[in-house]
């Protein structure tokens, strides 16, 4: 569970649940991905950690409503090594902060201490969680983190076996390269995708997401334009989610959603540019994965300084 935590927040765990079913790519790539083992049952297996996560959510809220002030995150690791032997505000009380730092110790755990510990007694010395069923109470924090610890480890399998699927597909690791791109993002986009060699131009992927552009208007009312939403809300997610992650870690995609909002001649809200962003996404994974080119980070930025250049 604590390797899942680190590559993927909660959030993302549905986009992996959608790509846990990547399609066979026909004819003429010659490539048979076949994922009949991540299929229903992966699936089957996201739900069960969606269900376990929101009962561990209602058990803090019910014994231990205060531990959330100390650990933002439930999945955190100094908390669940204390958890596993002391489960209840009670039994923490009695660990003490010696005996809460000392697992630590033990566990050769770094980045927590005696200030964390003792944060942790303080909160539950004052909790108002009900104390009633203690051992009832243990029983059910017990098997709820046992078996997100299981399914976890089943979902690790998946990741792995989803990866190894991607390498199969041409061109994969070169979108890999791109800084922001990530397993979720390309698995997801083949899984909706498939063989992108049916497609004739990136226009045809844009209207496949729903983000084509259509006009609004209406008798004499002549709107703004809008994108359709007529498509593929699963691809349309996830090439949403792949721009949020490029602007925040990729430098030539943030120059371009700036670009967006601040430029002089129609200039975007932020949803408006990050759903542009989004269509950028699509042209450059159809580029790659169709001509098998690498990234081209000044080439990308070109498309937008060329404008500034003969509007100066």
């Amino acid at each position: 569970m604590i390797l899942v935590a680190r590559r993927f927040g909660f959030s993302m765990w549905l986009m992996i649940w959608e790509a846990a079913s990547l399609p066979s790519w026909p004819a003429p790539m010659s490539i048979d991905v076949n994922c009949g083992e991540v299929s229903l049952a992966n699936k089957e297996l996201l739900k069960e950690m969606i269900d376990r996560s929101s009962g561990i959510a209602r058990w803090f809220s019910i014994y231990f409503p205060e531990y959330k002030d100390v650990y933002r995150d439930l999945k955190a690791v100094s908390g669940r090594m204390v958890l596993k032997v002391a489960p209840l505000p009670e039994d923490i009380i009695k660990l003490g902060a010696e005996g809460v730092n000392q697992i630590w110790r033990d566990a050769k755990l770094r980045g927590a201490g005696m200030k964390r510990a003792r944060t942790l007694v303080s909160a539950a010395e004052h909790s108002i969680g009900s104390k009633e069923a203690p051992e009832a109470a243990r029983m059910e924090l017990k098997n709820l983190l046992s078996d997100m610890d299981v399914y976890a480890s089943r979902l690790e399998e998946l990741l792995q076996s989803i990866e190894e699927k991607l390498k199969e597909i041409p061109y994969i690791d070169k979108l890999m390269a791109i800084k922001g791109v990530g397993l979720v993002t390309v698995s997801g986009f083949i899984a909706e995708v498939g063989d992108i060699g049916r497609f004739d131009n990136p226009k045809q992927l844009q209207k496949l997401a729903g983000y084509a552009i259509v006009a609004n208007d209406s008798g004499k009312h002549i709107g703004e334009s809008r994108i359709s939403y007529r498509g593929r809300k699963r691809l349309r997610y996830v090439l949403y989610e792949a721009a949020i992650s490029l602007i925040g870690k990729n430098a030539e995609f943030r120059e371009i959603h700036e670009y967006y909002r601040s430029r002089k001649e129609n200039p975007l809200k932020k949803m408006q540019s990050v759903v542009a962003v989004a269509c950028k996404v699509i042209r450059v994974f159809y580029a790659i994965l169709t001509k098998g080119v690498d990234y081209d980070a000044e080439k990308l930025i070109g498309d937008i300084r060329r404008p500034q250049m003969q509007a100066a």
